[in-house]
């Protein structure tokens, strides 16, 4: 997936971080005015600590930021209009923060502009002098996907320990270890990580980890998929246990204590599928985001397009041959064509004497029907 151009890719020679963090207040301002306006507030501060030690001022004098603004202005380090600017952006994050209604795309643009005139002032008085400010732009909505505003606060979270380690340390990698996250922070600096890909938790078993995509957070876990855990998930879930993705445990060891007769080796099997499990799921958005405006079958990691043609094709034994009793549990259920089976072929392993392999076979003519046509 290519990169997204953003408006302060130019901060990136003074702060990754920086830049970064501005970039993800640039795509939330017509997603989420709210996060945008609240995540601004903690952006200008940042700039401003970095200006505290810069002009060796003493930081245990004004914690607040308000009281870091008034200071910077009574010294004469900031002018009346970027004190303005700044009490902008302080208070309409405060806002945000704590009122519950709704916060209109006009003031996220407020302190959009604000946010371009600090950072101009910032550039101008502290960065490297080749370093050229270019005029306002307004932003723009994104054409493309978008990330879930759940995840977008995920990323400026992790963003912003970053910025705040690297300010203290000035070693990007220094930064990375003192950062606490479910994501590797490394990956946060990255431009190119699709939306839903960011992690949104880890899972552990023993000295392993696994790490979960915010796509996948409250994803179903279809026991068909879990070749040797199938019936071990349909246990656990008959006890409102594993159902979903959001209802693991952090570890997994001892989840096999929710049902009689399992073990660690339950545990254990259970956890390595959930890793095939999580690949194969990330094939599938990728080709989903590279294709979008299709509609599916998928079998693992394989898949077919399903044309018009395809859609209206029956589902008779003259056509698809070799799995009869599949065919007739279909007609019961009404699914008379191929547009009526489900988008995870992988289901129909829930009718009496069909398996995998039946399954599968069902497939792979899906697939020879639609290459002859």
């Amino acid at each position: 997936m290519e990169s997204q151009s953003y408006f302060y890719q130019f901060l990136k020679p003074i702060s990754k971080e920086l830049a970064f963090v501005a970039r993800e207040l640039e795509f939330s301002i017509f997603q989420s005015p709210r996060t945008m306006l609240t995540h601004a507030r903690v952006f200008v501060e940042n700039i401003l600590q970095h200006v505290i030690v810069l002009e060796k001022l003493p930081q245990s004098d004004f914690p607040t930021l308000k009281e870091q603004i008034n200071t910077l202005y009574e010294h004469g380090i900031i002018e009346s209009d970027m004190r303005d600017a700044l009490h902008l952006v302080r208070t309409s994050g405060n806002k945000a923060a704590h009122d519950a209604r709704l916060f209109r795309f006009s003031e996220a643009l407020l302190s959009w502009e604000a946010v371009y005139k600090i950072v101009k002032w910032y550039v101008e008085v502290y960065g490297p002098v080749e370093l050229k400010v270019p005029d306002y732009q307004d932003p723009k909505p994104q054409e493309t996907v978008s990330y879930d505003i759940t995840e977008v606060q995920e990323r400026l979270r992790v963003l912003e320990e970053l910025l705040i380690a690297s300010m203290n340390s000035n070693d990007v990698h220094q930064a990375e270890d003192e950062v606490a996250s479910t994501t590797d922070p490394a990956t946060m600096l990255e431009e190119t990580i699709p939306p839903g890909f960011t992690t949104i938790r880890k899972l552990f078993y023993k000295d392993e980890s696994i790490e979960v995509p915010h796509f996948l957070r409250d994803s179903f876990l279809l026991p068909q998929r879990f070749t040797k855990s199938e019936t071990f998930l349909i246990r656990l879930g008959a006890n409102q246990q594993a159902r979903i993705m959001s209802e693991l445990p952090t570890n997994l060891e001892g989840l096999h204590k929710h049902v009689k007769r399992y073990n660690d080796k339950n545990d254990e099997n259970l956890f390595y599928e959930l890793k095939v499990f999580i690949e194969e799921e990330k094939k599938r958005r990728q080709t989903i985001l590279e294709r979008p405006g299709e509609i599916f079958l998928f079998y693992k990691t394989d898949y077919v397009i399903v044309t018009e043609e395809l859609a209206n094709t029956e589902i008779t034994s003259d056509i698809f041959t070799g799995i009869p009793s599949l065919i007739r549990q279909l007609k019961e259920d009404q699914i008379q064509t191929v547009g009526q089976l489900p988008k995870e072929l992988v289901i129909l392993a829930k009718y009496e004497n069909v398996g995998i392999g039946t399954v599968e076979n069902l497939f792979e003519q899906l697939k020879n029907i639609q290459g002859k046509r």
